[in-house]
């Protein structure tokens, strides 16, 4: 099973993009989530996780986020390998939406205009089950 709950705040606006072939949105973004401990000075620290959104719910997410809005985000860890400019294998790992819901801060829009968008095309679908593939996506 590979379900992941966070809570955080996004470090920057969503990058929202398509895919090249089928002109899929998808969009991205980084949430800082606070560790449930302090550290040994007594602060605070965070993990920094990206979050990767697919189809309306892309489009809503750049639309509607921007830069310290909170978030609670539920999706699936993904670890993806790739070759870097030298040609050195690496891995990065992100999570994969199923459902983002905002939180308080950052930008304000209408319940009635958040709820009027989300209806115009299915926000729940993060193309889990579409045949995308790794080359298309765009980052």
């Amino acid at each position: 099973m590979n379900i992941i709950v966070l809570v955080g705040r996004l470090v920057e606006d969503p990058e929202l993009r398509y895919t090249p072939a089928e002109g899929v949105p998808v969009a991205s973004f980084t949430i800082a989530v606070d560790r449930p401990f302090t550290n040994q000075k007594g602060e605070q620290e965070a993990d920094f996780i990206r979050v990767v959104t697919w189809r309306k719910q892309a489009e809503n997410c750049a639309s509607y986020l921007s830069k310290g809005r909170q978030v609670a985000v539920e999706g699936s860890l993904q670890i993806r390998s790739f070759d870097d400019r030298e040609g050195i294998r690496r891995k990065s790992a992100e999570v994969v939406a199923r459902r983002v819901q905002f939180l308080g801060g950052g930008r304000r829009e209408s319940e009635e205009e958040f709820k009027r968008n989300l209806d115009q095309g299915d926000a729940g679908d993060t193309g889990g089950d579409s045949e995308i593939q790794d080359d298309e996506v765009p980052f």
